[in-house]
């Protein structure tokens, strides 16, 4: 991200350090705790809206904390247009891609694909290939919404558990939510500790193939026998979605939809090579410092789905409009308790709580990584959403990343990311969506969707721990 965007997203470090000079760490540990269990009370007990409890919760530092109430009220919507500003707009290209993607048949062209060149055995593989695959540019519900006729499909005619095809799926679809940009977990963190987004998308897609592979495919073959259930009756309702992408006369190929896939991958990724590689002012780092860029990146590739992806499903301008028109009501509600998490995170930072913690951390010796991960998997322990744990772990630990490597940076990335998918449980809308669809019962789904959540997320601390030895 550039410099203007991180002096927004921090505008007052050094005020953080001197607000922790005048507030003494009595006042600013316990406005930190009371801060947070005001945002897990709400949402847990009260089912108040994360934006609300993340409001709240900002509000409630401030007041613990002894700050006035008017720069409470500053810091919280600085942090709140910021992280709308730079966040929010990579959030709907996000999302406009996926629902293009959907519409246009190219989500069932990859599927379909790689499922029927895929033999019983290798079928785990595989759809943990296709739910990476998908989940690369869509939200996890959005993903789990579209593959969900597949995966009946599937068990139905390897008359295997739905639990064997479907568990590897996830998998992919929930290490991609995690761990990789553009969803918006990893971008609020790559905002709050001034990642680089380039090294950060290529770690993160290094850490999550060997994460996906243990919590999905291996890992599904015990998830089967522990929880043998047939495709549910829900079958026939999904099929309606498969139906529906049938009327269309054609759908892009299978080759010019993996193009569109993967261009705002490779556009990232090449900047951050050219970054490494290529001297400064040539054309060539010019060029791929341009379109390398998040939201260039992105839109490009929004264009150049409506260029394959679109006329490949012989969807006219109007259609294609109508597609991405309704691709952003449903991302309303993320985009909210995104920019309040922003807002909360600028609290603490202007507090100099985030600094409090950071000069803990280094006087302590515990590893950063580590610490990174356990208060995600706290906060998404208690609040049960990954995106809540991402932005309040991010805010907390963001004075750390200043002095870092790029590297490390991107690793503490990885690192929250993992920790904020751990255990998801009855407080989790993930939870829920997986039980109903699956048709499983609470301690099924438990010893099934939430057990393999935990090991995508201590697998993903392990490899990135791993990584971070090399690095």
């Amino acid at each position: 991200m550039t410099t203007d965007l991180h002096s927004l997203l921090f505008p007052t470090l050094a005020a953080a350090d001197e607000a922790a000079l005048n507030i003494p760490a009595s006042r600013l540990i316990p406005a930190a705790l009371l801060g947070i269990a005001v945002i897990v009370v709400l949402i847990t007990k009260f089912k108040i809206h994360p934006f609300l409890g993340l409001t709240l919760g900002s509000l409630t530092v401030g007041a613990v904390a002894g700050v006035q109430m008017s720069t409470v009220v500053d810091s919280f919507t600085k942090g709140f247009g910021s992280t709308a500003a730079g966040v929010g707009t990579l959030i709907a290209l996000g999302a406009m891609f996926g629902k293009l993607l959907a519409d246009s048949g190219g989500a069932d062209e990859i599927v379909d694909t790689l499922i029927g060149r895929s033999s019983e055995r290798t079928l785990p593989w595989a759809m943990a290939g296709v739910g990476a695959l998908i989940g690369l540019p869509m939200f996890f519900e959005i993903g789990l919404v579209l593959l969900m006729p597949v995966i009946f499909l599937v068990a139905r005619r390897a008359q295997v558990s739905i639990v064997k095809v479907g568990i590897p799926a996830l998998a992919g679809l929930s290490a991609m939510h995690g761990l990789v940009p553009p969803h918006p977990g990893p971008l609020v963190a790559i905002d709050a500790l001034k990642a680089n987004l380039g090294i950060t998308l290529g770690l993160g897609v290094l850490v999550a193939i060997p994460t996906i592979a243990v919590s999905g495919p291996l890992f599904a073959r015990f998830a089967g026998r522990w929880v043998d259930v047939p495709a549910p009756a829900l079958f026939e309702t999904g099929a309606e979605g498969a139906a529906e992408g049938e009327t269309r006369s054609r759908r892009p190929s299978f080759g010019t939809t993996l193009f569109a896939v993967l261009t705002p991958v490779v556009l990232m990724m090449g900047k951050a090579l050219a970054d490494i590689f290529a001297a400064e002012d040539t054309p060539v780092r010019t060029v791929l410092d341009f379109v390398g860029t998040p939201i260039i990146a992105l839109l490009i590739a929004v264009l150049v789905g409506m260029a394959t992806l679109g006329r490949g499903a012989g969807m006219d301008l109007k259609a294609m409009g109508k597609s991405l028109e309704a691709s952003l009501p449903p991302i309303a509600g993320i985009l909210l308790i995104v920019a309040a998490g922003g807002g909360f995170k600028q609290t603490l930072v202007d507090t100099g709580i985030g600094e409090l913690v950071a000069d803990w951390v280094r006087t302590s010796g515990i590893s950063v990584l580590l610490l990174a991960w356990v208060v995600a998997v706290l906060i998404r322990l208690a609040t049960g959403s990954a995106t809540v744990a991402t932005v309040t772990a991010s805010g907390i630990l963001a004075p750390l990343a200043a002095g870092m490597p790029a590297a490390e940076v991107s690793l503490l990335v990885l690192a929250i990311g993992a920790g904020s998918v751990f255990f998801s449980h009855v407080n989790d809308a993930g939870f829920w969506l997986v039980k109903e669809y699956f048709g499983l019962s609470v301690g099924q789904t438990l010893k099934s969707w939430s057990a393999m959540e935990t090991l995508l997320s201590v697998t993903g601390l392990v490899v990135v721990l791993l990584v971070g030895l090399v690095v």
